[in-house]
């Protein structure tokens, strides 16, 4: 999510300073001034007998490639030195088009590699110290479901929509010229966000005996069909940008009797379009009357905001909560003395079983698991219990197992005209079944409990595990 500061109430001056943004990325970015080695996958993720090429651009003759699974441990599975390579340019619109480097080495990935999180180190020798950088890339099981029938989707398309390498992302906050891009691509070197959030719930998973396939955000909207392997299909941390196909695909499964667990946050959140067969993707957010398909195109394919009006598609139907019902904790200057916790409400439910929680009780506070972006629903009391009105698109059966307060920051309410400035939502955690059973935590940082090794928060998680991913 961005906070709109500065946001003008006249939307068509804005549109001018993102189609300014647009043309201003057209100019150069710098090579570093020192030694460098930076590069990219061509392939976002990979099965066996696949073909992946690094792309790498150096200020060295040659670099040294070496290639590990990042879990509860790290694994070196390949290794290459003295592999040739050269300084290429940084094209004009490297951010929003890619770099268009030439491959420096290609591989065929081995059945035997685990599916998993990987990341290459490149190394360049100079005569001072080693220079390196790292890019990532996702290795999908060569046989969906067979070892394992947790699927962990990890938010690739949030990574990129962060990344502001060759001068811009999807925000304005680090953009070298100020403004908000509103295109990105995959090929350029990326800042990964993976140990932010997933490594940290990777590596409680691997070390308590739980087997994970991995896939990315590309993989719903073009490999659906691994889908149906799974049981359990897991989100984590911070799954900000979703296209259409990928919603499509996972209300499918979801429809056909497939579990989902949403142990993230800000979930679902802006409505993408994948360019270039999933090289690129777009999004022009709160500038969505610059959008052209806002006068000529489909409006519920519109990139802005999934709970947007004209849209008409919240993410409340898919994950049971929603940004707009949400907001932040212990961030963005909201709640910042906040009890990052959660209040029990219905503790009799599955979810709490083995806990010994109480209705009225908190969890989770130690290690501050509700906190910076949540997700929530509107909410009616009844006897003291907290009910979901499912005026915002919540499905029926949802239920409500534990809040905490949280706020969008001032000023945010300026880029959808119909939020009141003074609305206090909730992170809320909450579950639904219709067909398949839909959990949600509500918040990015739920996995912050199980670095912290918070007895209620991976209780809780193991009941969701053991339950949702069972034949």
């Amino acid at each position: 999510m961005i906070i709109f500061r500065n946001f003008n109430a006249l939307v068509a001056g804005f549109c001018v300073l993102a189609v300014i943004a647009v043309t201003r990325a057209e100019a150069d970015q710098p090579q570093p001034t020192g030694p460098f080695i930076l590069g990219y996958a061509d392939q976002v993720s990979v099965a066996a007998g696949e073909e992946l090429s690094f792309h790498v651009s150096g200020s060295g003759q040659s670099f040294d490639l070496v290639l590990e699974r990042v879990g509860a441990e790290r694994s070196k599975v390949f290794e290459k030195t003295k592999i040739a390579c050269a300084a290429h340019p940084i094209p004009d619109r490297a951010s929003s088009h890619g770099c268009n480097w030439p491959a420096a080495v290609t591989i065929t990935v081995p059945r035997d590699w685990t599916s998993g999180y990987y990341e290459a180190t490149l190394t360049l020798s100079t005569d001072d110290k080693p220079i390196r950088s790292t890019l990532f890339f996702i290795v999908r099981s060569p046989a969906p479901g067979e070892s394992t029938k947790i699927l962990l989707e990890l938010g690739t398309n949030t990574y990129n929509a962060y990344s502001n390498w060759g001068g811009h992302s999807l925000y304005a906050y680090h953009d070298r010229d100020g403004l908000q891009g509103h295109r990105v691509s995959f090929d350029r070197p990326l800042h990964s966000l993976f140990s932010n959030w997933e490594l940290p719930f990777v590596k409680w998973a691997e070390q308590n005996g739980y087997t994970l396939d991995y896939a990315s955000n590309c993989d719903l909207e073009f490999h659906p069909e691994i889908l149906k392997q799974y049981q359990l299909v897991l989100s984590v941390g911070h799954d900000e940008y979703w296209s259409s196909p990928m919603r499509d695909h996972l209300e499918q499964y979801i429809k056909e009797g497939g579990n989902v667990a949403f142990l993230s946050g800000n979930t679902c959140c802006w409505q993408v379009r994948s360019e270039d067969d999933g090289r690129a993707l777009t999004c022009w957010k709160q500038s969505l009357n610059s959008d052209p398909l806002f006068r000529t195109g489909d409006p519920k394919l519109l990139s802005t905001a999934w709970s947007h009006h004209l849209i008409e598609r919240p993410e409340n139907q898919l994950t049971g909560v929603g940004f707009l019902w949400g907001g932040y904790h212990r961030s963005h200057g909201q709640f910042m003395d906040g009890p990052g916790s959660f209040e029990v409400h219905r503790p009799e439910h599955w979810l709490f079983k083995d806990t010994e929680l109480k209705r009225g009780d908190r969890f989770g506070g130690e290690h501050s698991i509700v906190g910076y972006e949540c997700d929530g629903c509107e909410i009616e009391w009844v006897d003291g219990l907290p009910n979901p009105t499912h005026r915002d698109g919540t499905p029926e059966s949802f239920t409500i197992l534990g809040t905490c307060q949280a706020r969008w920051a001032p000023g945010d309410c300026l880029w959808y005209d119909r939020f009141p400035t003074d609305r206090v939502g909730n992170a809320v955690l909450g579950t639904y079944t219709q067909g398949g059973t839909v959990v949600s935590a509500g918040t990015t940082d739920w996995s912050h409990g199980l670095a912290g090794d918070d007895p209620h928060v991976v209780t809780i998680t193991r009941n969701i595990l053991d339950r949702l991913s069972a034949h």
